[in-house]
């Protein structure tokens, strides 16, 4: 199934931006969320085809919301892809293992994260 739909969940308003105006260019329809229970607010009005992470955010933090969402029966088939400034391999590891199914470090090149997309899709 293509990718047309991708929510942000990060709480840097400058990522946000970045990353929706990246996207918008190529295509997605994007929404944003900027922690994670505003991440699970919009969720409940629509699913989106994937979920670009951050990490570190207040309150619940992005590999605890990758573990919540990939063990849902209602969200478990969303990939995400953790965008993150952790770049450590122990880091990326947890990740994945929390269910994620991809990984980039900021700051994102904007070919790297389109063609994991692409990937995906």
């Amino acid at each position: 199934m293509p990718i047309k739909s991708i929510l942000i969940v990060d709480d840097s308003p400058t990522e946000r931006y970045f990353l929706n105006e990246l996207l918008q260019k190529h295509g997605f329809s994007v929404t944003t969320a900027e922690n994670a229970d505003d991440a699970l607010a919009k969720l409940k009005n629509a699913l989106p085809d994937l979920i670009l992470m951050d990490v570190i955010m207040p309150g619940m933090n992005g590999f605890q919301l990758t573990r919540r969402l990939s063990r849902d029966p209602a969200t478990e088939s969303i990939p995400i892809i953790m965008c993150t400034s952790k770049s450590q391999q122990t880091d990326r590891i947890w990740g994945l293992r929390q269910g994620a199914r991809d990984y980039v470090t900021k700051p994102v090149k904007a070919e790297d994260l389109l063609e994991k997309i692409a990937a995906l899709g």
